[in-house]
């Protein structure tokens, strides 16, 4: 069996944003903005996709099981909030941004394009040598208080973006949404 070699985990989160830039656990914006259908899922573009694809569900199921667990009702996981959060998790491991949540509000405002929403937040995580390494993201996300709340918001939908670099860190980004 392959050593389980943890470099280095960090997990940072974001429990809301406001226009201004401060905490808040809500945001607004017009209801006016119709909402979409969007697919439930999106082919991805680069060689790697089918097993980002695999551990984005994967991450999806397990907090879906942990929600379950808290008498919570399941995350719909939405391409169009996916797509975001796999741009973010791209932009990290190819180092064009800091691993961070540099650019959630660009992020929020893209989603706000096809979904109105009340509120979101964000978590972020990346590991390395790790068989499962969706499955340890998920567990340090457990681990820490505010990544716990986020999964454990009111919010129905959730978008999970997952990158991995040539020295085999995987990046992950969950981004959850609550529809207005």
């Amino acid at each position: 069996m392959k050593t389980k070699r943890l470099t280095e985990v960090i997990i940072t989160t974001l429990i809301g944003f406001s226009w201004l830039n401060s905490c808040s656990s809500s945001l607004s914006i017009s209801p006016s903005i119709p909402a979409e259908k969007v697919p439930d899922s999106t082919i991805a573009r680069n060689p790697n996709s089918r097993e980002y694809a695999k551990l984005e569900e994967s991450v999806h199921q397990e907090i879906n099981r942990y929600r379950q667990s808290r008498n919570l009702p399941p995350l719909t996981l939405n391409a169009a909030i996916s797509k975001e959060a796999r741009l973010h998790s791209e932009a990290m491991a190819r180092g064009k941004v800091p691993f961070s949540h540099k650019g959630f509000p660009e992020r929020i405002t893209a989603i706000a394009q096809k979904i109105p929403y009340r509120s979101a937040a964000e978590n972020v995580a990346y590991n390395q040598g790790y068989s499962n390494p969706e499955q340890q993201a998920v567990e340090g996300w457990i681990k820490s208080e505010n990544h716990r709340q986020n999964m454990e918001g009111n919010f129905d939908l959730t978008g999970i973006g997952v990158s991995k670099n040539d020295r085999g860190e995987y990046y992950f980004t969950q981004v959850f949404i609550k529809r207005s």
